[in-house]
Protein backbone atom coordinates (compact mmCIF):
# COMPACT_ATOMS: atom_id res chain seq x y z
CA UNK A 1 0.00 0.00 0.00
CA UNK A 2 1.16 3.15 -0.63
CA UNK A 3 1.76 5.93 1.67
CA UNK A 4 -0.59 8.40 0.41
CA UNK A 5 -3.19 5.88 0.73
CA UNK A 6 -2.33 5.41 4.27
CA UNK A 7 -2.08 8.76 4.96
CA UNK A 8 -5.56 9.48 3.83
CA UNK A 9 -7.22 6.60 5.49
CA UNK A 10 -5.42 7.48 9.17
CA UNK A 11 -6.85 10.58 8.60
CA UNK A 12 -10.41 9.66 7.62
CA UNK A 13 -10.21 11.58 4.44
CA UNK A 14 -13.06 8.84 2.93
CA UNK A 15 -15.40 9.85 5.82
CA UNK A 16 -14.69 13.32 5.49
CA UNK A 17 -15.11 14.11 2.14
CA UNK A 18 -18.70 12.03 2.13
CA UNK A 19 -19.89 14.22 4.89
CA UNK A 20 -18.64 17.07 2.34
CA UNK A 21 -20.67 16.20 -0.25
CA UNK A 22 -23.54 15.47 1.62
CA UNK A 23 -24.04 18.69 3.07
CA UNK A 24 -22.86 20.48 -0.59
CA UNK A 25 -26.26 18.06 -2.02
CA UNK A 26 -28.39 19.38 0.84
CA UNK A 27 -27.36 22.92 0.55
CA UNK A 28 -28.31 22.71 -3.62
CA UNK A 29 -31.82 21.03 -2.95
CA UNK A 30 -32.26 23.96 -0.13
CA UNK A 31 -31.59 26.23 -2.82
CA UNK A 32 -33.53 24.78 -5.48
CA UNK A 33 -36.46 24.68 -3.17
CA UNK A 34 -36.43 28.27 -2.61
CA UNK A 35 -35.16 28.22 0.57
CA UNK A 36 -32.95 31.86 0.37
CA UNK A 37 -33.18 34.97 -0.70
CA UNK A 38 -30.96 36.09 -3.90
CA UNK A 39 -27.73 37.64 -2.15
CA UNK A 40 -28.02 35.96 1.47
CA UNK A 41 -24.37 33.98 1.82
CA UNK A 42 -25.80 32.39 5.06
CA UNK A 43 -26.28 28.84 3.32
CA UNK A 44 -23.35 29.08 1.59
CA UNK A 45 -21.37 30.13 4.22
CA UNK A 46 -22.83 27.48 6.42
CA UNK A 47 -21.91 24.80 3.71
CA UNK A 48 -18.80 25.91 3.62
CA UNK A 49 -18.05 25.80 7.36
CA UNK A 50 -19.72 22.33 7.69
CA UNK A 51 -17.07 21.25 5.04
CA UNK A 52 -14.60 22.65 7.11
CA UNK A 53 -15.97 21.21 10.74
CA UNK A 54 -15.99 17.72 8.72
CA UNK A 55 -12.45 17.73 7.19
CA UNK A 56 -10.81 19.31 10.61
CA UNK A 57 -11.46 15.42 11.85
CA UNK A 58 -8.66 14.28 9.81
CA UNK A 59 -6.34 16.85 11.23
CA UNK A 60 -5.07 14.44 14.06
CA UNK A 61 -3.74 10.91 13.18
CA UNK A 62 -4.49 7.65 15.48
CA UNK A 63 -1.07 7.82 17.29
CA UNK A 64 0.19 11.00 18.10
CA UNK A 65 3.35 9.91 19.44
CA UNK A 66 3.82 7.79 16.39
CA UNK A 67 3.12 10.66 14.23
CA UNK A 68 5.70 12.97 16.17
CA UNK A 69 8.19 9.95 15.71
CA UNK A 70 8.21 9.19 12.06
CA UNK A 71 11.15 9.87 9.83
CA UNK A 72 9.32 11.69 7.53
CA UNK A 73 8.97 15.70 7.08
CA UNK A 74 5.82 16.53 8.72
CA UNK A 75 5.38 20.34 7.84
CA UNK A 76 5.20 20.23 4.04
CA UNK A 77 2.60 17.35 4.38
CA UNK A 78 0.69 19.30 7.23
CA UNK A 79 0.74 22.24 5.05
CA UNK A 80 -0.76 20.33 2.13
CA UNK A 81 -3.18 18.62 4.20
CA UNK A 82 -4.64 21.92 4.98
CA UNK A 83 -4.66 23.82 2.02
CA UNK A 84 -5.59 20.94 -0.19
CA UNK A 85 -8.94 20.72 2.23
CA UNK A 86 -10.00 24.06 2.03
CA UNK A 87 -9.70 23.69 -2.16
CA UNK A 88 -11.65 20.21 -2.07
CA UNK A 89 -14.39 21.83 0.62
CA UNK A 90 -14.58 25.11 -2.00
CA UNK A 91 -14.55 22.73 -5.17
CA UNK A 92 -17.17 21.09 -3.88
CA UNK A 93 -19.44 23.87 -3.46
CA UNK A 94 -18.24 25.57 -6.74
CA UNK A 95 -19.61 22.14 -8.39
CA UNK A 96 -22.79 23.04 -6.99
CA UNK A 97 -22.87 26.33 -8.36
CA UNK A 98 -22.00 24.49 -11.66
CA UNK A 99 -24.97 22.80 -11.62
CA UNK A 100 -26.81 26.06 -11.73
CA UNK A 101 -27.71 27.41 -8.42
CA UNK A 102 -25.92 30.20 -7.98
CA UNK A 103 -25.23 30.37 -3.89
CA UNK A 104 -21.79 32.76 -3.98
CA UNK A 105 -19.48 33.95 -6.11
CA UNK A 106 -16.07 32.49 -6.87
CA UNK A 107 -14.13 34.94 -4.71
CA UNK A 108 -16.82 34.30 -1.65
CA UNK A 109 -16.14 30.40 -1.71
CA UNK A 110 -12.00 30.76 -2.29
CA UNK A 111 -11.79 33.19 0.95
CA UNK A 112 -14.30 31.27 3.05
CA UNK A 113 -13.15 27.98 2.67
CA UNK A 114 -9.70 29.00 3.20
CA UNK A 115 -10.20 31.16 5.73
CA UNK A 116 -12.20 28.40 7.25
CA UNK A 117 -9.71 25.82 7.22
CA UNK A 118 -7.24 27.98 8.30
CA UNK A 119 -9.31 28.50 11.77
CA UNK A 120 -9.58 24.46 11.88
CA UNK A 121 -6.05 24.39 11.68
CA UNK A 122 -5.31 26.98 14.50
CA UNK A 123 -8.37 24.57 16.87
CA UNK A 124 -6.23 21.78 16.02
CA UNK A 125 -2.89 23.14 17.19
CA UNK A 126 -4.50 24.86 20.06
CA UNK A 127 -6.80 22.07 21.07
CA UNK A 128 -6.18 18.76 19.30
CA UNK A 129 -7.46 17.55 16.46
CA UNK A 130 -10.73 16.11 17.93
CA UNK A 131 -11.57 19.62 18.87
CA UNK A 132 -10.41 21.58 15.57
CA UNK A 133 -14.16 21.52 14.03
CA UNK A 134 -14.79 24.41 17.36
CA UNK A 135 -13.28 27.37 16.32
CA UNK A 136 -15.11 27.68 12.75
CA UNK A 137 -18.41 26.54 14.08
CA UNK A 138 -18.10 28.99 17.29
CA UNK A 139 -17.09 31.95 15.10
CA UNK A 140 -19.66 31.29 12.42
CA UNK A 141 -22.42 31.00 15.29
CA UNK A 142 -21.36 34.36 16.36
CA UNK A 143 -21.61 35.73 13.03
CA UNK A 144 -25.32 34.65 12.45
CA UNK A 145 -25.80 36.91 15.85
CA UNK A 146 -23.44 39.64 15.52
CA UNK A 147 -24.94 43.35 14.90
CA UNK A 148 -24.60 44.56 11.46
CA UNK A 149 -21.18 44.98 10.79
CA UNK A 150 -21.05 48.99 10.52
CA UNK A 151 -17.55 49.04 11.84
CA UNK A 152 -13.85 47.56 11.53
CA UNK A 153 -14.00 45.47 14.34
CA UNK A 154 -17.85 44.05 13.75
CA UNK A 155 -16.62 43.14 9.76
CA UNK A 156 -13.76 41.55 11.34
CA UNK A 157 -16.24 39.23 13.36
CA UNK A 158 -18.57 39.20 10.91
CA UNK A 159 -15.87 38.49 8.17
CA UNK A 160 -17.79 35.08 6.92
CA UNK A 161 -20.97 36.29 5.90
CA UNK A 162 -19.36 39.65 4.20
CA UNK A 163 -19.46 40.45 0.51
CA UNK A 164 -16.45 38.94 -1.66
CA UNK A 165 -13.92 42.26 -2.10
CA UNK A 166 -14.97 43.62 1.48
CA UNK A 167 -10.82 44.59 2.79
CA UNK A 168 -11.90 43.43 6.50
CA UNK A 169 -13.30 40.27 5.14
CA UNK A 170 -10.51 39.27 2.76
CA UNK A 171 -7.59 40.31 5.16
CA UNK A 172 -9.53 38.25 8.33
CA UNK A 173 -9.51 35.33 6.56
CA UNK A 174 -5.70 35.59 4.65
CA UNK A 175 -4.96 36.10 8.37
CA UNK A 176 -6.64 33.36 9.39
CA UNK A 177 -5.74 31.09 6.69
CA UNK A 178 -1.66 31.78 7.02
CA UNK A 179 -1.76 32.10 10.66
CA UNK A 180 -3.71 28.43 11.02
CA UNK A 181 -1.74 26.59 8.22
CA UNK A 182 1.76 28.00 10.07
CA UNK A 183 0.52 26.80 13.63
CA UNK A 184 -0.56 23.42 12.74
CA UNK A 185 2.30 22.68 10.14
CA UNK A 186 5.15 23.35 12.47
CA UNK A 187 3.81 22.20 16.06
CA UNK A 188 0.71 20.02 14.50
CA UNK A 189 -2.07 18.73 16.38
CA UNK A 190 -2.38 19.55 20.09
CA UNK A 191 -2.23 16.03 22.27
Amino acid sequence: MRWLTLYARSRQVPASLATVVISAVAAWALSRNGGEEPGDLRLPALVLAMGAMAASIGLSGQDLALDRTASIRWVPRRAAHVLLAGAVVGTVLLTVRAMGETMATTAFVVRDSAGLMGLAALGAALSGGQYAWTPPFAWLSFAFFAPPPTSVPTQVASWILLPPGTAAGTWTALALTVAGTTAYAVAGPRR
